[in-house]
C-alpha cells in the first residue's frame, strides 16, 4: 500500500514532470544505492546499478499496483539490477542440491556476547565471496526471508539457508582474524 502523497508523485511521474521524477529520485537514491552498494561491495558497480534500476523505475512505473510499498517495488529492481550485475560478471553461485535440507536455520556462535565495531563488521560483509554476500545482506539486512531470497536467486531454499549459514561461519572467521 501506499500513500496520498505517493499516488500524486507517482501521477505527476507518469505524465513526464521532470520535476516529480527528480523529487521520487531524490526521495529513494540514497537508500537504493546503499542496497547495490551493500550487494556489489563495488561503488562504480553500484552506482551503475542504480542508475539502469531508476530508468527501469521510470520506464515501468505504469506498472506499479500498489500491492507493496512504492520503496519495497524499486527495492526490488535495484536487487534484479545488482543479480544482473553477477550474471554479466559471469559468476556462479554455488550450486547447492537436496542434500542441504538438514542445514540448521540459526547456528548459535560460542561468542555471541562478542560486540564488533559496525565498521569493521561491514568490511568483513564486503570480504565474503559474492554468493554468501548477496544471501546475507538479503536475509540480514533487507529482511527477506529463505524463500524470497530463494527465488530473487533462482536457487533453491535450503541453497539460501546454506549459503546463509557458510556466510556467517565465514563472516565469524573473518571477524577473529582468521580470514
Amino acid at each position: 500500500m501506499y500513500s496520498e502523497a505517493e499516488s500524486s508523485l507517482i501521477a505527476s511521474c507518469l505524465t513526464g514532470n521532470r520535476l516529480a521524477q527528480h523529487r521520487l529520485y531524490n526521495c529513494y537514491c540514497d537508500a537504493m544505492y546503499n542496497v547495490a552498494h551493500r550487494m556489489l561491495a563495488n561503488t562504480a558497480e553500484a552506482e551503475d546499478a542504480l542508475q539502469e534500476a531508476f530508468i527501469d523505475v521510470f520506464s515501468k512505473l505504469d506498472t506499479f499496483r500498489g500491492e507493496s510499498s512504492l520503496g519495497a517495488w524499486i527495492k526490488r529492481i535495484v536487487i534484479n539490477h545488482c543479480l544482473n550485475v553477477f550474471k554479466k560478471r559471469k559468476l556462479q553461485i554455488e550450486e547447492l542440491n537436496e542434500k542441504f535440507t538438514d542445514v540448521p536455520d540459526e547456528v548459535i556462535a560460542d561468542d555471541e556476547h562478542v560486540t564488533y565495531e559496525v565498521k569493521r563488521v561491514k568490511e568483513a560483509i564486503m570480504k565474503l565471496p559474492d554468493g554468501y554476500r548477496q544471501v546475507l545482506t538479503l536475509y540480514l539486512i533487507e529482511g527477506y526471508d529463505h524463500g524470497e531470497i530463494a527465488s530473487i536467486m533462482g536457487i533453491q531454499e535450503t541453497g539460501s539457508k546454506s549459503q546463509y549459514s557458510r556466510a556467517k561461519a565465514r563472516l565469524r572467521e573473518l571477524l577473529k582474524g582468521e580470514g
